[in-house]
């Protein structure tokens, strides 16, 4: 499984270090969703030149003359400055153009710059760089307003760049031009206007522009490119009837249909002077969301972390735990990830849940795999020599079947037929299976009874295990009880080999006690249950000794002394490998 994760992080962390477009939009659209609402600061107000007024002005383009007496009028109720979100690059027929040329000199104005892609750009503005040259966006041309207006205003680019969505989120707040000059955006240049500045001072680090500074107000933050987030302030609108402008800066722009474009922005389309007026209230907005520089490298320092993280709970604890914890790391992933937006810090950590639910699903099924293909192996290796009660208790917990062995203290006992070599000469094949499968079967009956596990026939004999794989309490005692019942059970097979006219058989059995490696042995590709040591070999001696000893069970010391019945004890025996003499007993 460890090599499954490295090449699933791999292939999981792509998106989110190359950026893809799956996993920016979702990171967009997660920030439009969590980041904090703001109230307006109370300095701005929109003014829409709406339908109606187009109608009653007699059209589109109202003449500049009109718009002066709209600027004078516009003044005359107390605004703090004018913004036209319009612009103004040719004359107008009508005349006019003096008229209002004046009337903006009359206040704090600014006047819009579109992009038309030219090459041609209007005189720089005042800039001073703390740092590094470096950073910013570059303009591919401007389309300047007429002399006769630009002479007596400022003017500031509207411009409204767009996500990979097609959507309105960050907006520069100066750009550059190919020479390295700078043209400050709308929003930026109304408090240029409001606190007559002449400069604006541009912050920048290693990585580009960190802060752009304009005297009034303090530092605001951009990312690299100089760009700032924008909340989407639902300012106060009004329009030419009402003009509610007083102690206002009053942004003007046109919303009779078919006039302006509309630009889409995470809160619907929006004309361009209410997005120039968002971008005004963000820059008032100290902890306005931000995103930077460092977001990515946090992004895939918590997506390694946390999907490992998910990936070992799941392997190694188990589906039930590895459920539980993954789940909790699910959840506290997403709980930092609001936490950070909420304070400003625009960190996204949506891919990381997307992909600590991929990781978390491929570690539950190969976990869920392991599993049942380890509880096929437990069935398979074990429903034949076990009660089926205790194959399904293994299988309902693997746990208690260590694989791979481990040191127990156990109880054995060996089985072997009498006289059925001799027997076997004188019938046919099919007689010697019939009785081989009588004998056999009696002898698993009994252990199962008892609670023990037939590790192997072989040929006619056959090893059993007590207090393996699963804790049998008083092992000893329910070994030689399985003894017996063995005994009992070869008088039965008799009885019914006598009635075919078959010669009895007999048995002798060893039991004894002792500890041994008890679990699976074997080559990788071939392996059985079993137990191996010198208690083990013990046993298998007692078994063949009971021939000679003239009885037909045989029980070692160990398993005596542990016993709370009487035994009868015989005279030692030798054993094969023993230096020593074996003290035994037998069932009185």
């Amino acid at each position: 499984m460890k090599r499954i994760l490295l090449p699933l992080i791999l292939v999981l962390s792509l998106p989110l270090i190359f950026q893809s477009t799956p996993t920016e939009i979702i990171k967009l659209k997660t920030f439009d969703t969590f980041v904090k609402q703001y109230e307006p600061s109370g300095n701005f107000v929109i003014l829409n030149i709406t339908e109606e007024d187009v109608e009653r002005e007699g059209g589109y383009p109202l003449p500049r003359k009109r718009l002066a007496d709209i600027q004078m009028e516009i003044i005359g109720k107390g605004a703090l400055g004018i913004g036209w979100v319009i612009s103004f690059p040719q004359a107008d027929r009508m005349g006019g153009d003096e008229d209002f040329g004046r009337s903006l000199g009359y206040a704090p104005s600014v006047i819009a710059m579109f992009e038309d892609g030219k090459g041609k750009y209007p005189k720089s503005t005042g800039t001073v760089i703390k740092g590094n040259d470096i950073g910013g966006i570059v303009s591919l041309g401007v389309k300047e307003n007429l002399n006769a207006l630009s002479e007596n205003t400022l003017q500031g680019l509207a411009i409204a760049p767009t996500e990979i969505d097609q959507l309105v989120r960050r907006i520069p707040l100066l750009v550059r031009t190919p020479d390295n000059n700078w043209i400050p955006s709308f929003g930026t240049q109304i408090y240029k206007s409001l606190f007559n500045v002449k400069t604006y001072i541009i912050k920048t680090n290693d990585n580009g522009i960190e802060e752009i500074s304009i005297r009034g107000i303090p530092p605001v933050k951009t990312d690299s490119l100089g760009r700032k987030w924008i909340s989407w302030v639902d300012t106060p609108q009004t329009n030419l009837e009402e003009m509610n402008v007083n102690g206002k800066f009053v942004f003007i722009g046109v919303t009779a249909n078919g006039v302006m474009p509309q630009i889409a922005t995470p809160v619907g389309l929006l004309e361009p002077h209410k997005i120039q007026t968002a971008l005004a209230e963000s820059i008032l907005i100290q902890d306005s969301p931000f995103i930077p520089d460092y977001a990515l490298a946090v992004e895939i320092a918590l997506f390694l972390v946390s999907v490992s993280l998910i990936w070992l709970v799941l392997i190694r604890l188990g589906i039930t735990w590895g459920i539980i914890l993954g789940l909790g790391v699910m959840a506290s992933t997403g709980s930092l990830g609001y936490y950070l937006i909420q304070k400003s810090l625009l960190i996204d950590v949506t891919w990381t849940l997307i992909s600590q639910f991929i990781a978390g699903s491929t570690a539950f099924y190969l976990r869920f795999r392991e599993q049942y293909k380890l509880r096929q192996q437990i069935k398979k290796q074990f429903e034949h020599y076990l009660d089926p009660r205790q194959v399904k208790k293994l299988q309902d917990n693997p746990e208690l079947l260590k694989l791979g062995g481990e040191k127990r203290y156990c109880t054995y006992l060996f089985t072997d037929v009498r006289g059925f070599t001799a027997l076997s000469e004188k019938l046919d094949p099919e007689a010697i299976t019939y009785i081989m499968n009588m004998a056999l079967t009696a002898q698993q009956e009994a252990v199962q009874k008892h609670g023990g596990m037939v590790d192997k026939y072989i040929g006619d004999a056959m090893m059993a295990i007590f207090n393996a794989p699963l804790d049998l309490k008083k092992h000893e005692e329910k070994a030689v009880l399985c003894a017996l019942d063995i005994k009992k059970n070869m008088l039965e097979v008799n009885t019914a080999l006598a009635l075919k006219g078959i010669d009895p058989v007999f048995i002798g059995i060893g039991v004894n006690t002792g500890y041994a490696t008890v679990g699976n042995c074997g080559s990788k590709t071939r392996f059985d249950y079993t137990a191996i040591g010198d208690a083990v070999n013990v046993a298998a001696r007692l078994e063949s000794g009971t021939k000679n000893a003239g009885v037909d069970l045989l029980i070692g010391e160990t398993t005596a002394n542990a016993l709370e019945f009487d035994l009868i004890p015989l005279e030692p025996i030798e054993a094969k490998g023993k230096k020593d003499k074996l003290q035994v007993y037998t069932w009185k």
